[in-house]
């Protein structure tokens, strides 16, 4: 395919995962080839000097009502994570660790669903564990992944190639350069990709 999306997230952003839900369907109807992009959302943050709109209390109120019009709009559960923020290292070594093999798809599946519709405290490794193996996975070898250090290299360089291209926040999509950031854009990225044809 000569059209693609490059798509830039961390599972700790609830509009990643709203993305996440209609971007598979996007890309296919313009037969465009979706780039998964791991990244690690809080080392963009420090990095831009931005913060999560949960910082500031009226942002956070109104971010969380705009995302379940959203979330009503698309179709999809969404629910609000009582343990947000949560720290997404290990979760975003373990998208990287399946990024390119058959389990990838399973995977981000089972770690946004535990978020952002089962509101399950992520951060803890016993939670991470029971949802994994509900889905499939044996925590040994997941444990294994995520601790190598060519993941740990892989998911530094991709949220540095993420900063470097200008992103500032998750989730972030690009058309060959043209740069959305928001879920609430993909009739953007949309239109940039029509206009590829």
């Amino acid at each position: 395919m000569s059209k693609s999306i490059d798509f830039y997230f961390d599972v700790g952003s609830p509009a990643s995962y709203l993305a996440w839900t209609q971007l598979p369907a996007l890309a296919e109807n313009h037969q465009a080839q979706l780039n998964y992009k791991p990244m690690l959302l809080g080392a963009v943050f420090q990095a831009t000097g931005n913060s999560s709109p949960g910082t500031v209390a009226a942002k956070g109120n109104y971010t969380r009502q705009d995302f379940q019009r959203f979330a009503k709009r698309y179709g999809v559960a969404l629910k609000h994570n009582p343990h947000f923020p949560i720290n997404t290292l290990m979760l975003m070594r373990g998208a990287t660790a399946y990024l390119h093999t058959a389990d990838f798809e399973r995977y981000l599946e089972a770690i946004f669903r535990a978020m952002w519709v089962e509101e399950l405290d992520m951060g803890k490794p016993e939670v991470v564990a029971g949802v994994l193996h509900k889905a499939g996975f044996d925590g040994a070898e997941v444990m294994t992944r995520v601790q190598d250090p060519a993941v740990k290299d892989q998911l530094k360089a991709t949220t540095a190639e993420a900063i470097e291209r200008g992103v500032f926040g998750a989730p972030t999509l690009f058309v060959g350069e043209n740069m959305f950031f928001g879920q609430d854009r993909l009739d953007f990225v949309a239109e940039a990709l029509a206009n590829e044809d």
